[in-house]
């Protein structure tokens, strides 16, 4: 029986852990910090893996634990430690050099967010979650979620404004 439940693991952690790398570290913007939450992450489930294998979405319940997991790493984090981004690729229709500008001030500025508004924007715009999903992973109301994301978004156009407002001097 215990082999039958460590090939059902295992299973599971080669479908899901692509995923909750990419979710982890789309709020961290840190590739070590992203696998040691994924993998912090997944030895709990292991150690779990009855409770977990029989919630209705078990990627749910670990996806839950990998943000909790990086909300909690960021709340020990020294507040010194700025993350630094990879821009992501995005379609040629404007220039390398604007789009690294570009990627770079967003990711800088959703760096500067709180970590539960990260997670938010992460789950909704990134992992395209609804407000309900989002609010199961993070263990809040979809009321919540909305005022979060909003206050989120609002935060981001605030941080942005200004290199929004020089680039089009520039233009």
């Amino acid at each position: 029986m215990r082999a039958e439940r460590e090939a059902e693991f295992e299973t599971f952690v080669a479908a899901v852990s692509d995923r909750m790398f990419r979710t982890a570290y789309a709020i961290t913007r840190d590739h070590q910090l992203a696998e040691d939450a994924v993998q912090s992450a997944l030895a709990s489930a292991y150690a779990k893996w009855r409770r977990v294998s029989s919630a209705d979405q078990p990627e749910a319940y670990v996806r839950r634990m990998v943000v909790n997991e990086v909300i909690g790493w960021r709340r020990r984090r020294s507040s010194t430690e700025r993350p630094y981004a990879e821009p992501p690729d995005r379609a040629a229709d404007i220039s390398s050099e604007d789009r690294i500008v570009e990627t770079d001030a967003v990711w800088g500025a959703l760096g500067q967010l709180a970590p539960r508004q990260r997670a938010v924007v992460v789950l909704r715009y990134y992992e395209h979650l609804s407000e309900a999903e989002i609010a199961d992973v993070l263990g809040i109301r979809p009321g919540t979620v909305k005022s979060q994301c909003s206050a989120a978004l609002a935060n981001l156009r605030r941080i942005l404004e200004p290199a929004t407002a020089t680039k089009g001097e520039h233009a």
